[in-house]
């Protein structure tokens, strides 16, 4: 069983930056898929970034593409989420989560293992 913790969430003023991290335990890292969603208040859960097992490939959602950098340190068993120029429109539960699948899923159900969440705040 992967067990996902997610930190770094907070108060940020727009057009500021938060770097988001998701330490895993209880299986082999390197060998998941991992991605990044975001739940805001009456909305769906929905993809904000995913990376593939060797960090080789990965896909954004389009309205954080450029702004977004998701990676991976397989040797820590982590990985982050860079957001910069952040807008009050990026506040939102973030989860960091886990796949067997190959590629880079963008589906939320083709996610295995979820973490708790942690809450980004932007103020306009």
């Amino acid at each position: 069983q992967v067990q996902l913790v997610e930190s770094g969430g907070g108060l940020v003023q727009a057009g500021g930056s938060l770097r988001l991290s998701c330490a895993a335990s209880g299986g082999t890292f390197s060998t998941y898929g991992m991605g990044w969603f975001r739940q805001a208040p009456g909305k769906e859960r929905e993809i904000v970034a995913a990376i593939s097992w060797t960090g080789g490939s990965t896909v954004y959602a389009d309205s954080v593409q450029g702004r977004f950098t998701i990676s991976r340190d397989n040797a820590k068993n982590t990985v982050y989420l860079q957001m910069n120029s952040l807008k009050p429109d990026d506040t939102a539960v973030y989860y960091c989560a886990a796949t067997l699948r190959l590629g880079v899923p963008h589906d939320k159900s083709e996610y295995n293992y979820w973490g708790q969440g942690t809450q980004v705040t932007v103020s306009s």
